[in-house]
């Protein structure tokens, strides 16, 4: 914790270093770097759109494709693919340059939008999920990448902050557009719903972005990296997501999967070591970990990513299923972590930028982030809207504080030519607490609803109604399915006026306290978060003078 890492730090003048000398970037024309910069925060802008609007629709989709048992797997197909390709993107972006790789990613991920919007099924939803993610993987860290090129080092924390915030604004828009469109026209147009803006940004970057940052050594892809390191992941969230559902945690399918998954990223790791010490081009280049302040990141941001996917992935559930509110006024309650996320992340960014001290920022912003997510843990069948929204408000504020320091350490910590694969491995590790949460999380959350549910029926309810009525609600997707929940009422009405309405109570009973475990899991996930962030390296980072 001692060490300070120092960006600028005085050199021989006959000497130069990548990590502390100043760099500066490549001569492009002010219309190249306004339109490539303007370009890359419209297509993030739409991307966070894109996968914000999709929490609130994920209601209505269980409810029409009954799919209550697999409804996190929508969200863990995307972010699975994506952070696979994250790395893989960040290699090929510094050998082969930014622009045709972000170009590439943002055209499957358009095509894996519109395919979304087509599905038939769940399944279907989850394959394209899938695919979709294939491209979002590249979309993020290239566009990183690019501001790195783009910009000199004092200026980029500035930019980093406001990247999170036009990103985060995104996030605003997202639930809000997404509850609208699912409850007044059809959840397809969630995904319909900007793939016109995406092909405008597509083709405007296709004619003005420079290629930037080519490698002028002939490029050697690692397929065989990639493969090992795909390879070992997906076992590893199918363990997880399938213990306690599909399979007993000590059957012979969840240690095979997991060991599995576990020996392949070992064999991962020996052989990019092997291919770094040959001279090859390693996916996950082994030497990036000998930079403590990458790291220790590294870490930190995927332990906190983890604790917070796992409190906030289901809020619009809670919202809709438990306190029966409206997909478009369930977007609006989402807001107000949206906009205190956007507006710490821009002061967060300038006091960094204008400082040059960032571990206080991280410390303060992680402690946040834990209350909010003890917040949650207050959240019942009787809470209010006001409660709910206290608590994602203080984790919005929280995430917004600390989520944008860490790009801009690691940019500032590696030398040019890494930073692409840098800041893409960084973004590998916090997209990977995503899955891994869900996966772990989302079992528990099914596996507590039934009990809870069965639990919570009046003992009269279950002796007057068969129990063929009563299974019916064994998974609560019919609850959020309004026509379905209609055609109810005349077959309940037959065992007493009010019976339907007790069966609800006790649905909403149970799916609150399977929520609430996902909630415990999150908070305990992140008070490790907040432990670890002490370790970072105390780092000082050139300030940007005062004007």
């Amino acid at each position: 914790m001692g060490n300070t890492i120092q960006e600028h730090a005085a050199v021989p003048s006959t000497q130069t270093s990548p990590l502390t000398q100043p760099q500066k970037p490549r001569d492009y024309s002010r219309k190249q770097v306004l339109t490539t910069m303007g370009g890359l925060l419209l297509a993030l802008f739409f991307i966070g759109l894109d996968q914000n609007i999709t929490g609130t629709a994920m209601p209505h989709i269980i409810g029409e494709f009954h799919g209550f048992d697999r409804f996190t797997w929508v969200s863990t197909a995307f972010m699975l693919t994506s952070t696979v390709m994250i790395p893989i993107y960040g290699k090929l972006s510094d050998l082969f340059g930014r622009k045709g790789i972000f170009l590439t990613g943002l055209s499957i991920f358009l095509l894996g939008s519109a395919c979304c919007g087509m599905a038939q099924s769940m399944d279907q939803l989850i394959l394209f999920r899938a695919f979709q993610g294939l491209g979002a993987g590249g979309i993020m860290p290239v566009a990183m990448a690019t501001f790195a090129d783009l910009l000199p080092p004092q200026q980029r924390a500035r930019m980093q902050g406001g990247m999170m915030g036009i990103f985060t604004f995104s996030t605003i828009l997202g639930p809000v557009i997404g509850g609208w469109i699912t409850d007044h026209i059809s959840w397809r147009w969630v995904f319909y719903i900007n793939l016109p803006f995406i092909l405008l940004v597509l083709i405007g970057l296709l004619l003005l972005m420079p290629r930037l940052r080519q490698s002028h050594v002939k490029a050697r892809i690692d397929f065989i990296g990639a493969a090992l390191l795909i390879l070992g992941v997906v076992p590893i969230l199918l363990g997880f997501s399938w213990a306690g559902t599909f399979f007993p945690w000590l059957s012979w399918q969840i240690p095979s999967l997991l060991g599995g998954g576990v020996l392949l990223l070992i064999l991962l790791g020996f052989y990019e070591v092997h291919l770094g010490r040959s001279g090859g081009e390693p996916i996950i280049d082994p030497s990036l970990f000998k930079n403590r302040v990458f790291t220790i990141s590294a870490l930190n941001i995927m332990i906190t990513f983890m604790g917070m996917i796992g409190s906030m992935a289901f809020l619009p559930l809670y919202a809709q299923g438990v306190l029966r509110i409206s997909a478009t006024n369930s977007g609006f309650l989402l807001m107000p972590m949206m906009i205190s996320a956007m507006i710490s992340s821009i002061i967060s960014g300038q006091v960094a930028s204008r400082t040059g001290h960032y571990k206080l920022l991280a410390i303060i912003g992680m402690t946040i982030i834990v209350a909010g997510g003890g917040a949650f843990l207050f959240l019942d069948v009787n809470s209010s809207p006001i409660q709910m929204i206290v608590a994602m408000a203080l984790m919005g504020l929280g995430i917004g504080t600390s989520m944008a320091l860490y790009s801009t350490l690691i940019v500032n910590s590696l030398p040019p030519h890494k930073i692409g694969q840098g800041v893409a491995n960084m973004d590998f590790f916090q997209e990977m607490g995503g899955p891994i949460a869900l996966s772990i999380i989302g079992p528990f959350l099914v596996a507590h609803y039934t009990p809870a549910y069965y639990a919570a029926l009046p003992t009269a309810i279950k002796q007057r109604v068969p129990d063929a009525l009563l299974k019916i609600f064994d998974k609560p997707d019919i609850v959020l399915n309004p026509s379905a929940l209609h055609a109810l009422a005349g077959p309940f009405s037959a065992f007493g006026q009010g019976t339907l309405d007790q069966v609800l109570g006790a649905v909403r009973e149970g799916l609150t306290q399977g929520i609430h475990m996902a909630f415990l899991m999150g908070f305990c996930i992140l008070l490790v978060g907040l432990v670890m962030v002490f370790f970072m390296p105390r780092v000082e980072i050139q300030k940007t003078p005062t004007e």
